[in-house]
């Protein structure tokens, strides 16, 4: 048991000793035994494993939350009849009836899981032979019937007969005393007597047998009936149990949908994330475990009206007099160009990387200013949030779009050029989606980048984001520094938020793999609602799956209105609470908050890859379109930049070589620009002014950073670049 308490733990200090609590003393089980005991149980991609009370009876294996709900509420059932059992580990194995249920089961120790494996395979080997014989004593049971209803069709072809003969000997004595009557001669009289007393001896004998032929049937039909009652209640039952069973599969079916993409549902037991999902981890899902620290309930059906926007249809567009622009759909493929990472990065431990250069084998073809851009390829949320009625779903939206800006970043190992200082990118898609961004790099030491969107649907979204990245030895930190703001035109309500640490893994050896973690408070400076949402770090021990977010939000007094919950990577549901309390303590003595919320309903999921993705750096749809060729663009724009447009091309070598020459240019360019500054005796050896951008003081956020100043569109218009600085 030793060597499993690690990976049977549900991960930090101390937390280990909670899994060591089955029986390490139960009696190895015998045929026919009742077998009980604690086990933990996978649930479901929000709250992983969970510790159950499992009972091993007359075949079936069902489970509860406590052994205080053995008298009334079961979770769970599962016919070992038809189940497989599969040992994974020491510690863990699996129960499967083909798909439609699986239980991902975990022991204290390989002891007692060898305990379970032969209560389980000496229960499955007894329902088998049960179910076999039960099909036997079907056949039986139909020959019987099929007997029974032959004797009983006798019966009553037996009673027409002597219902004719009743008819026609009751005639016979009719006419015979009729005529009896109407005798005049005594001499008669005897041999008339005599037919009578004849005719109703016959008579008397058929009623008889009348009698008993009825008495047969009623007393055979009596015996049948009470055992045609029981088949008839034990079939309702059966009906009823498959009714039960019909409805857990559809809601199965119904959690399988909603988490199909389920390659980022990862058990605890796998140690890289990055190597995909487990045969379908998605499927685990059990709709009636509660997280630990928060539970939610689902209290009704019925739609809230707030939520409801989502759903409605859009106001009725203009007519386009032109077609939209087609953009590509692929580029060239990565080129198999091999060259140890590590051999680079051991010179940089503990260092900024932002100051070393980097060939461009580590790269992808895209700059920073362009991953910033990707920002808004979920820009639909930011539209819907613009027609909400309500400031606690307008935020909701809102966190959703903090969210699935990371979902491109999951498999994109490769790090975007640093862009040159004075380099812009425009993303001019005003007659596709309704908005128009642009991105500056307006600083160098340290690199910084400011980003301008705004939407004709009533949205402005801003962000100055500088990254401070330290390479650690095993793994890579980017810290993203500065802040995300976003204005809606209709309400004027005023945004902002801050983005996570990114951390790439498997630096010296294995496949890289991204990860996202940290806490981002996002606020609305007008109402005083925030919402606050933790990005649960990858941890082998952990019980959480991987890439987790939970949210939860609040108004300006405390109060929660919403709980969100999903992956970055994936997708993200919203749930209105209608009622809170608080519940008993959690794991680690925090005191849980009960939530009683509505069904939830999805409010984003990951667009799919497109087809091909995994040789085109695993780019977005999004991001293939946007370093390809575009006339207008100011000379600046990372379209131009020559390195990365070769490195896409495959012409790495002609790339490194190119980018070599662009920032030695840019450190010339530096040096010149201090001496002009000492020159004029400024108080600032870089006097670098952005183009397109101002600092100032924000007065709803208390922050500074670089605000559009405007001009950049007007002079594209014009197609005068005259003012853009030289900088490919």
């Amino acid at each position: 048991g030793g060597r499993c308490a690690g990976k049977c733990g549900t991960g930090g200090q101390g937390k280990t000793q909670a899994v060591v609590m089955s029986e390490p003393k139960s009696p190895t089980p015998t045929p026919g035994d009742t077998y009980k005991g604690w086990l933990f149980k996978w649930t479901n991609y929000i709250k992983g494993y969970q510790r159950r009370w499992f009972v091993l009876s007359n075949g079936l294996l069902s489970y509860y939350r406590t052994q205080a709900e053995m008298g009334h509420t079961c979770r769970g059932t599962i016919n070992l009849a038809t189940a497989n059992i599969a040992v994974e580990d020491s510690c863990n194995f699996v129960i499967s009836n083909g798909g439609a249920q699986t239980y991902h089961l975990k022991a204290s120790s390989e002891v007692e899981r060898q305990r379970w494996i032969t209560a389980l395979e000496l229960a499955k080997a007894k329902a088998v032979q049960m179910q076999a014989e039960s099909g036997q004593g079907g056949e039986c049971r139909n020959t019987e019937i099929q007997s029974t209803l032959r004797t009983l069709n006798s019966k009553v072809e037996d009673l027409a007969t002597c219902n004719d003969l009743i008819v026609k000997h009751g005639s016979a004595l009719q006419r015979s005393l009729s005529e009896l009557e109407g005798l005049r001669v005594a001499v008669d009289m005897g041999e008339k007597v005599k037919q009578v007393t004849e005719r109703a001896t016959l008579f008397r004998i058929t009623s008889n047998a009348m009698i008993n032929a009825c008495r047969d049937f009623l007393s055979m039909a009596q015996s049948h009936s009470k055992r045609w009652q029981k088949a008839l209640q034990t079939e309702r039952e059966q009906r009823i149990r498959l009714e039960e069973t019909l409805e857990q599969l559809a809601k199965q079916h119904n959690h399988l949908e909603r988490a199909f993409r389920g390659a980022t549902v990862l058990p605890p037991s796998f140690s890289n994330p990055a190597l995909g999902n487990k045969g379908g981890v998605s499927g685990k899902a059990d709709a009636s475990d509660e997280d630990d620290d928060n539970e939610f309930f689902d209290a009704m059906e019925e739609p809230f009206d707030e939520l409801s926007l989502a759903s409605n249809p859009e106001s009725p567009q203009p007519l386009e007099l032109e077609p939209v622009r087609q953009r590509r759909t692929r580029i060239p493929d990565k080129p198999n160009y091999y060259l140890n990472l590590w051999s680079i990065m051991k010179n940089c431990i503990g260092k900024e990387l932002s100051k070393i250069p980097m060939p461009v084998n580590f790269n992808e073809p895209l700059s920073m200013l362009q991953r910033l851009s990707e920002d808004l390829e979920y820009y639909e949320l930011l539209d819907k949030a613009a027609k909400s009625h309500s400031s606690l779903e307008q935020m909701c939206y809102v966190a959703a779009f903090t969210v699935s800006s990371y979902s491109t970043t999951v498999h994109r190992t490769g790090k975007p050029f640093n862009p040159l200082l004075g380099e812009t990118f425009e993303l001019d898609r005003h007659r596709e989606c309704g908005y128009r961004s642009l991105c500056e790099q307006v600083s160098h030491h340290p690199p910084a980048a400011a980003h301008h969107a705004f939407s004709e649907k009533g949205w402005t979204l801003r962000q100055e984001i500088t990254l401070a990245s330290k390479f650690r030895g095993k793994y890579l930190s980017i810290m993203p520094l500065g802040s995300i703001q976003c204005i809606f035109e209709k309400s004027n309500n005023h945004y902002s938020w801050k983005k996570v640490t990114t951390t790439v893994h498997n630096i010296i050896v294995g496949k890289l793999w991204i990860d996202q973690s940290g806490e981002i408070d996002v606020v609305n400076h007008k109402t005083g609602d925030r919402c606050h949402l933790k990005f649960a770090p990858y941890s082998y021990f952990s019980r959480d799956v991987p890439r987790k977010v939970t949210g939860v939000v609040t108004d300006k007094d405390g109060k929660a209105h919403y709980v969100l919950s999903g992956t970055w990577d994936e997708k993200m549901e919203f749930s209105k609470i209608m009622q809170s309390s608080k519940g008993e303590n959690g794991t680690e003595g925090k005191q849980r908050t009960v939530y009683q919320t509505l069904k939830a309903k999805e409010i984003w999921r990951k667009n799919p890859l497109p087809e091909g993705a995994e040789n085109m750096y695993y780019f977005s749809s999004l991001a293939l379109t946007l370093n390809e060729p575009e006339e207008g663009v100011a000379p600046t724009d990372s379209r131009r930049r020559p390195d990365q447009r070769l490195m896409e091309e495959g012409h790495w070598d002609e790339a490194n070589a190119e980018k070599q020459r662009l920032e030695e240019k840019q450190r010339s360019t530096r040096r010149e620009r201090e001496r002009e500054a000492v020159k004029a005796a400024s108080a600032h050896p870089d006097t670098y002014q952005a183009l397109w951008f101002e600092k100032i003081d924000d007065p709803v956020s208390g922050e500074t950073l670089h605000i559009y100043k405007g001009g950049y569109w007007e002079a594209k218009e014009q197609g005068n670049w005259d003012m853009c600085p030289d900088v490919f």
